[in-house]
């Protein structure tokens, strides 16, 4: 995290000179924008010397605002505020256009932690005199280390009361490209951000320090191993002729699909109004779609481990934790890189240059195909198959918080579907330990709750849950949710055959009757439905959400502390009334919540869901049971679901793709 931290902070430098216009009610802030904020706040008061701006957020226009806007037209620019000031955080709103502070008071929760608290715990953790002595007792002197500051989550001790708590472990500073590699076990720092003080120095005994940098590096790697495996021919993606795909300002447009997409500081991209052209006709399928929560919870008892479940996105942020797109590894050469304007702590914008890429590619998949065996002649050339090769269109970005790097896609298919998928690769947390080996006599013990994946290094056992809302607004925003089960049926008496399946429909009317666990074992389909327009055929139109079959099912008590704060992974998918000011389903201040503002704290309303605006939640993941190949560095594992369309169009749309002509 410090890494993170700090380059972050060396790209607040890198501030745009140049403020460009926004021409669209939802595009994101510019860099004028965030400094109007700054200049409003300092003239109302509000903002001093020495307060923080963690989070900075468009307030977006109301929907009907929204979709009945055409070009040119004006519209507000209102924005949402947190600010911290010491102990006291504060929030409310700025009317960018009237140039004033609106509705303003204290926050009820705690803010996104600050980039300078990171560097600041650092410095606390290693000028206190029992870190200095823990140190000593491991030969190491401050110099020596690094230290990570992570946040502590929160549990009801009278202890946090009052304070904005995190714990600071350290590992030896690297000798090259690992940071990661060789963590000081057993002693961490407990830092109050908001005091500025150490309140605690935990050293439970001396544990080996690993030796291995373990670097990854090209030229690291060569030294290791001797030589790489043989340079093979390349191969790759490439668009010799362009590519197909419109961009204009915030708008991107691409075979039959359009959608505008933007940067938040919290959940990173931001697609909104994605519409499917449907023979000519532009139809609504999504009014917005984004990351809502990233929970990381890790299964060690240890006191230097129970504590690390961290809230990736409302503790950290995904768009602030951006990096730059690499062509030619993140993303093809030819693919179209989308710079990215935050805001640093003290309201500065700067740009992540790169933080977007687009790109379309041929997957070398046909997109639909068949061979006709009854159009072969017996004496005539065999008649070839007919079909189409399938091309995507994929919007990628990539956030690296702590250790881990993440990519996001979202994968727009000439079939009508869209595809959402985070990529985890990085690297593994790691706990020193004795055990060089299993086959030493501290193995046991020391791989209780992770594994062995090099001498002096255990990776513990985890969890990753990915949360994203979805906004459906299947032509127009008065929608039903409807789960349809595939249900075992014995056939009648007077067939040979003794069994089948057929389907049955439950329409919920509640949020809280919508509330589903995924189970293979009960084939169920899940669409949202616009009971309100019927197809060519009398069919009510809808999207399927398909599960992709990497959902996780939680292991943790409803009562336990982590799990109240990230109930909503009890269930992977919900269903509620669409309400603007939901939009994170750990909810708005994670920093140390109790969990009375979340996704399951609001569906104990159990409002109505039926013949209305209406959300979905979805949460993707998978249970992390470390293996010796995810060191140094972890291989791209995926995880995802698809929307796909169900009765929305009237024939296959893929249909309409054009045969290959080599000659163009």
């Amino acid at each position: 995290m410090l890494r993170s931290a700090t380059a972050s902070l060396a790209l607040c430098a890198m501030v745009t000179g140049t403020a460009v216009g926004q021409t669209h009610p939802l595009d994101g802030l510019s860099a004028a924008e965030y400094r109007q904020v700054v200049d409003i706040l300092k003239a109302d008061g509000r903002l001093g010397e020495d307060g923080r701006l963690p989070l900075i957020e468009l307030i977006e226009p109301d929907k009907s605002l929204v979709k009945a806007w055409r070009q040119g037209d004006p519209f507000p620019r209102r924005v949402s505020v947190v600010l911290k000031d010491g102990p006291a955080t504060f929030a409310g709103d700025v009317d960018l256009r009237a140039g004033k502070v609106g509705a303003w008071g204290k926050a009820a929760g705690e803010s996104m932690v600050l980039l300078e608290e990171f560097i600041s715990a650092m410095e606390l953790a290693l000028s206190a005199p029992a870190m200095i002595d823990g140190l000593a007792r491991r030969d190491l002197r401050p110099e020596d280390v690094f230290c990570l500051p992570l946040t502590a989550g929160a549990y009801g001790d009278a202890a946090e009361a009052g304070r904005r708590l995190m714990k600071v472990p350290c590992f030896v500073n690297p000798t090259g490209s690992n940071f990661y590699a060789k963590p000081i076990e057993g002693l961490f720092a407990v830092v109050d951000l908001n005091g500025r003080s150490v309140v605690d120095v935990v050293d439970t005994g001396v544990v080996p320090v690993p030796t291995d940098g373990w670097g990854y590096t090209q030229a690291e790697v060569e030294q290791r191993f001797g030589t790489l495996r043989p340079r093979g021919k390349p191969v790759g993606l490439a668009a010799p002729k362009g590519d197909n795909i419109k961009i204009d300002g915030s708008m991107i447009q691409w075979d039959i699909w359009r959608f505008h997409y933007r940067v938040d500081k919290r959940p990173g991209v931001v697609l909104s109004t994605i519409d499917v052209n449907d023979r000519g006709s532009w139809r609504s399928v999504l009014y917005q779609a984004h990351l809502s929560e990233v929970f990381v919870p890790y299964m060690d008892p240890d006191a230097g481990w129970y504590w690390r479940t961290y809230m990736d996105s409302g503790e950290y942020g995904f768009g602030l934790f951006l990096t730059p797109l690499l062509p030619g590894i993140d993303c093809p050469i030819h693919a179209r890189f989308l710079d990215a304007t935050l805001s640093s702590d003290i309201g500065s914008p700067f740009a992540v240059a790169g933080a977007i890429c687009v790109f379309e590619r041929q997957i070398g998949d046909p997109a639909w195909r068949h061979f006709e065996i009854f159009s072969q002649s017996e004496n005539g050339p065999p008649t070839p198959a007919e079909g189409r090769p399938a091309t995507e269109l994929v919007v990628r970005s990539a956030s690296e918080v702590g250790n881990y790097d993440y990519l996001v896609d979202y994968v727009f298919q000439q079939d009508g579907g869209i595809r959402i998928a985070i990529g985890s690769t990085g690297i593994d947390a790691v706990k020193g330990v004795a055990s060089r080996s299993m086959m030493d006599e501290t193995a046991s013990a020391d791989t209780r709750h992770g594994t062995l994946i090099a001498p002096n290094l255990v990776a513990p056992n985890h969890d990753h849950y990915f949360n994203f809302r979805l906004d459906f607004d299947i032509d127009g925003n008065v929608n039903d949710f409807v789960r349809t089960k595939l249900v075992a049926t014995e056939a009648p008496k007077d067939l040979p055959r003794r069994s089948y399946w057929t389907l049955q429909r439950e329409n919920p009317k509640t949020e809280g009757a919508a509330r589903t666990r995924i189970n293979p074992a009960n084939p169920t389909m899940f669409h949202i439905v616009n009971k309100t327009v019927r197809g060519a055929l009398g069919h009510h139109p809808s999207y399927m959400v398909k599960p992709g079959g990497s959902y996780a099912y939680s292991m943790m008590l409803m009562e336990d502390a982590p799990m109240m704060r990230n109930a909503y992974i009890d269930y992977q998918l919900w269903v509620t009334p669409h309400d603007a000011k939901q939009r994170y389903a750990g909810g708005r201040y994670a920093f140390q919540s109790s969990g009375d503002d979340t996704l399951m704290s609001w569906t104990e309303k159990d409002r109505p869901i039926t013949g209305r605006d209406i959300v979905a939640w979805y949460t993707v993941g998978f249970h992390h049971v470390p293996r010796m190949e995810d060191w140094p560095v972890m291989p791209l594992h995926w995880s995802g679901f698809k929307l796909v369309p169900f009765n929305f169009f009237s024939h296959n749309p893929a249909i309409t793709i054009p045969n290959v002509d080599e000659g163009k």
